[in-house]
């Protein structure tokens, strides 16, 4: 791969703080309650639903550009669980949902979602790994 631009940013673990390089981002991380945590900051897997959601909406209005179909309305909400797998570790699983607008419910809707997920590279970073589901609303 031919790297057009690279993200860099440092963290201390589930409890304590993420930085980008750049200073954008400057986040306390904190365990969700669910996880046993005090809930006092953001935690990786809220991270990684927003990134997948910011980048998953990126690829729908890129295949939507080349079908000649306006995706401006389109949101993707994207949900992270994670949980302990059959190894004895934790896995995660997502939850991509898809909202578009009433005249892209249907056909044309669906094949824009499927396209999206084959040109995403979360989707691409993930696929064969963890469970993604699509749901379009």
């Amino acid at each position: 791969m031919d790297a057009l631009y690279t993200a860099v940013a440092t963290a201390n673990g589930r409890e304590g703080r993420a930085v980008s390089s750049d200073g954008q981002i400057d986040l306390a991380l904190a365990m969700p309650p669910a996880l046993g945590g005090n809930g006092q900051g953001t935690n990786p897997e809220q991270l990684f639903a927003a990134g997948y959601a910011a980048c998953f909406a990126s690829a729908l209005g890129l295949v939507g550009r080349q079908s000649g179909v306006d995706t401006s309305e389109i949101s993707v909400t994207a949900e992270t669980s994670i949980g302990k797998d059959t190894d004895g570790g934790f896995g995660l699983a997502v939850t991509l949902r898809v909202e578009l607008p009433e005249a892209l419910l249907g056909e044309t809707g669906r094949l824009l979602v499927k396209k999206a997920h084959e040109v995403c590279p979360y989707s691409k970073a993930t696929r064969g790994n963890i469970p993604v589901e699509l749901v379009v609303e």
